[in-house]
C-alpha cells in the first residue's frame, strides 16, 4: 500500500468509529459487558479522541510530512506490538504509528481489551483487502524484527529480559500530576476532576497526585469532582473506595472525601483507584523542577503545562514515555 492509501484507510477509520453503524454498536457493548472497567462512557471518550486526534486528514497529513514517510520502508519490517489493557483502545497510537511507517504489525491484545481492536482492524481489511498483510494478530510474537511493548513496572522486567537483543521500545508504569495555584476557577477544577476521574484514573495520563500551596483550601476542589458521583455507583471502583476508605480510618489516618474519592497527603505521585494524594509546595519552580527530573511522571497539568482537562486527550505526535515512536520505527 503507498502511503496514501494508509492514509485514506486511517481517515475512514475515524469517520467510522465516530458513526452509529450497528455492528460498531453492538462491538461497544460486546466490549463494556466483557470488562466492567470499560464503562460506555469511558469507551465512547477514548474513541472520540482517537478519531479526532489521531484520524483527521490534518492530523495524519502532518505526521507524514513531519516525519517525509514514503510510501514504503525500504525493508519492512515485523514489528511486534503488545498492547496494555487499562483503558479502551490504549495501544491503538502503536498500530496506528507501525501502520503509517508501512511496517507490518503482529498484534498480542490485553484479554482486558479484546474486542474493539479485532473490529476495526477487520474493517480496515474490508476497505482495502491489502491490510491483511500489514496488521495481523498473535498469542505469541516470535521471530519478529523488533517489539514496542506496555505493561507494568514488573512485566518490562519480562520484556527487556525476552525482547532486550531486539530493537525495542519498554514502557512501564507512569503517571501524571497537577500542580495547582490555588487561583483556579470552578470551572478548572472541575476540569481537573476530568483528568482525575476519566477512566476511573487506571491511565498513565490520569493525575494521581495533586500539588497545592501551603493553606490550600480543598473544600472548593472537592465540591467540583462532585461532578463524578455517579462513580460511587459503579461496583468495581466503589469496592476500591470503601477499602481505601477502611485502610485509613483503620490507621486513623487523616483523610479528606466528597464521597466518591478519597484525598490523603503522601509522597508518592502513586495513588490507588479511588484515592488522590495531595502534596503542598512553599516554592512552585522548586517542585516543577523535581517533577521534570521523576522518570514516573508522564505528564503535567497545570498553568504553563498542559491546560486542565486536557491530559486525556494526546495529539498524534504525543508520544508515550516522550519515546518517538516514529522515528524509532523508521530508523529500523
Amino acid at each position: 500500500m503507498i502511503v496514501q492509501q494508509r492514509m485514506e484507510v486511517a481517515e475512514k477509520l475515524g469517520n467510522y468509529i465516530l458513526s452509529a453503524d450497528e455492528q460498531w454498536i453492538a462491538a461497544k457493548d460486546r466490549a463494556a459487558r466483557e470488562n466492567p472497567w470499560f464503562a460506555p462512557e469511558f469507551i465512547e471518550l477514548s474513541l472520540k479522541n482517537i478519531a479526532n486526534n489521531y484520524l483527521q486528514s490534518k492530523a495524519l497529513s502532518t505526521v507524514v510530512s513531519r516525519y517525509g514517510i514514503t510510501d514504503a520502508p525500504k525493508n519492512i519490517k515485523e514489528i511486534g506490538i503488545i498492547m496494555a489493557g487499562n483503558i479502551p483502545l490504549v495501544g491503538f497510537h502503536d498500530l496506528l504509528c507501525v501502520f503509517l511507517s508501512g511496517h507490518t504489525s503482529v498484534v498480542k491484545l490485553s484479554s482486558k481489551d479484546a474486542v474493539l481492536l479485532p473490529h476495526l482492524v477487520e474493517k480496515m481489511k474490508e476497505w482495502n483487502p491489502a491490510i491483511s498483510n500489514n496488521i495481523r494478530f498473535a498469542d505469541r510474537l516470535n521471530n519478529c524484527d523488533a517489539y514496542i511493548a506496555t505493561g507494568s513496572s514488573n512485566s518490562s522486567l519480562y520484556f527487556e529480559q525476552y525482547f532486550g537483543k531486539y530493537p525495542h521500545i519498554i514502557r512501564r508504569n507512569r503517571t501524571s500530576v497537577a500542580i495547582l495555584d490555588g487561583t483556579e476557577t470552578k470551572e478548572e477544577l472541575e476540569m481537573i476532576a476530568d483528568d482525575v476521574y476519566q477512566y476511573f484514573g487506571l491511565g498513565c495520563r490520569n493525575v494521581t497526585k495533586i500539588f497545592v500551596p501551603e493553606g490550600y483550601d480543598f473544600v472548593p476542589i472537592l465540591d467540583a469532582f462532585r461532578k463524578y458521583d455517579w462513580l460511587a455507583d459503579h461496583n468495581k471502583y466503589k469496592n476500591n473506595y470503601d477499602y481505601q476508605l477502611a485502610v485509613l480510618i483503620i490507621n486513623k489516618k487523616f483523610y479528606m472525601t466528597n464521597g466518591s474519592i478519597v484525598l490523603y497527603e503522601d509522597p508518592s505521585v502513586f495513588s490507588p483507584i479511588s484515592q488522590l494524594n495531595y502534596g503542598f509546595y512553599k516554592e512552585k519552580a522548586a517542585i516543577v523542577a523535581e517533577l521534570e527530573q521523576n522518570s514516573d511522571i508522564q505528564c503535567i497539568t497545570g498553568k504553563g503545562f498542559i491546560p486542565f482537562g486536557n491530559a486525556q486527550c494526546p495529539s498524534i505526535t504525543d508520544f508515550a514515555d516522550g519515546v518517538d515512536t516514529l522515528k524509532f520505527l523508521l530508523e529500523l
